[in-house]
């Protein structure tokens, strides 16, 4: 039974840490490195994370520096960028790319609100299948009586219960961020 439920619990805080990665590219109106992190760009045929190609810091707290490591790919990157739907544009100056992000109108902060609890529900999938595992693990095994097969039930429920609940809290505060100014 307790590797059941382990088993639960860890698919389920793989689901919050899913969660927590995909809610970081979502943009707040603060300039953050990690916007870009789905960006993907073409390097010599193969799809690479932009973060992998170039160094991306933070100046004047609007704005991204985008630095690549080889300098030929400076064209794919900015386009990349541009396709990726950020709501930014990229500016190449022939070495680095700047990203100047513009603060959020406030049918964009709603929008992105929606994004951020639209992942949340995804989350929250992901959680409710790592329940019914759990759940048919329980009752395929024929060693647990049917007390223990309800605890064990019962157990899961309790797990699922306070998952939700923390992706409900991590989704509320990352809304709550957004629709700041």
């Amino acid at each position: 039974m307790e590797m059941i439920l382990l088993s639960a619990e860890e698919k389920m805080e793989k689901a919050v840490a899913s969660l927590e990665g995909a809610l970081k590219t979502i943009r707040t109106g603060r300039a953050n490195p990690a916007i870009l992190d789905r960006v993907s760009v073409s390097y010599y045929g193969s799809e690479m994370p932009l973060n992998q190609l170039a160094g991306i810091s933070v100046v004047e707290g609007r704005q991204l520096v985008v630095k690549p490591y080889d300098k030929s790919v400076l064209k794919e990157m900015e386009r990349a960028i541009s396709m990726c739907d950020l709501g930014v544009a990229p500016q190449n100056d022939g070495d680095v790319i700047r990203i100047n992000i513009p603060p959020l109108t406030e049918e964009r902060r709603k929008e992105f609100a929606k994004d951020a609890h639209k992942f949340g529900e995804e989350a929250k999938v992901a959680i409710r299948m790592a329940r019914r595992d759990a759940n048919d693990a329980i009752k395929k095994n024929k060693e647990f009586t049917e007390d223990e097969a309800k605890q064990g039930q019962e157990d899961v429920q309790k797990l699922t219960d306070r998952y939700i609940k923390k992706i409900d809290e991590v989704v509320e505060a990352k809304a709550k961020e957004i629709l700041s100014i």
